[in-house]
């Protein structure tokens, strides 16, 4: 099961921390990424984090986003700054498939959870 948690309204320039608990799932020997939707587009991929703690942004949020992870909480995280309207979406969280990291982050699992909206506006 993935629970992402932490979103909300936001100005631009603020900052939020999601948080995304994991349970029923091996969790610290994989890699894990954070993606987003926003409305009428697909779903993209946002970061990622091996199991070692090596993490990769994408272009779009590079220097201002932080994925981070605590093994002993099965849970990751992603610290947004500098926010902009452009990053609001619903935020989800999913391991990454075996082979496809530094390529196309591929999520793991087919069920994705609930999410969590982020809304960047004044």
């Amino acid at each position: 099961q993935l629970q992402a948690s932490g979103g909300g309204l936001v100005q631009p320039g603020g900052s939020l921390r999601l948080s995304c608990a994991t349970s029923g799932i091996i969790f610290s020997n994989r890699a894990w990424g954070w993606y987003r939707q926003a409305p009428g587009k697909q779903r993209e991929w946002v970061a990622a984090i091996t199991s070692g703690g090596s993490a990769n942004l994408a272009d779009s949020v590079k220097g201002r986003f932080t994925i981070s992870r605590v093994n002993p909480k099965n849970t990751v995280y992603l610290q947004m700054n500098s926010l902009k309207p452009e990053d609001t979406a619903v935020y989800f969280c999913n391991a990454i498939r075996p082979g496809t990291y530094y390529k196309h982050y591929e999520p793991l699992f087919g069920s994705w959870g609930q999410g969590t909206l982020v809304t960047v506006s004044s």
